[in-house]
């Protein structure tokens, strides 16, 4: 079975055995000088800025990733209630956090008739 990762406290035809432990992945990025640089330029024109965009996606997959392993070290085979955040450190860190419910979870079988 792969790892399974819900924002839901419960997980459709599965059934959790074991509450492991909170567990939590954090990154900060740091927008570097040429994606300032880039940025303002983007944010001149308006719209998307897309030197930020693809850096907070690599970010929350690095915090999700870290969650994970973090679960797995506690024998769980998925976490529910995932939530992600963000918060500003000074001007130019961005912290993105990945906080959840390590759990271990088996198929959910029908009782039978």
């Amino acid at each position: 079975m792969d790892f399974i990762i819900t924002t839901t406290p419960t997980i459709s035809t599965y059934r959790i055995v074991k509450v492991c432990g909170i567990v939590s992945g954090l990154t900060a990025r740091t927008r570097g000088m040429g994606g300032q640089f880039i940025g303002g330029l983007q944010s001149m024109v308006g719209g998307e800025v897309t030197a930020f965009t693809s850096e907070i996606l690599k970010a929350r997959d690095e915090s999700i990733n870290r969650a994970v392993e973090s679960a797995k070290a506690l024998g769980a085979n998925a976490i529910v209630g995932l939530d992600l955040e963000t918060a500003n450190l000074y001007q130019s860190i961005v912290l993105i956090s990945a906080t959840g419910t390590a759990v271990v979870i088996t198929p959910d079988v029908p009782a039978p008739p």
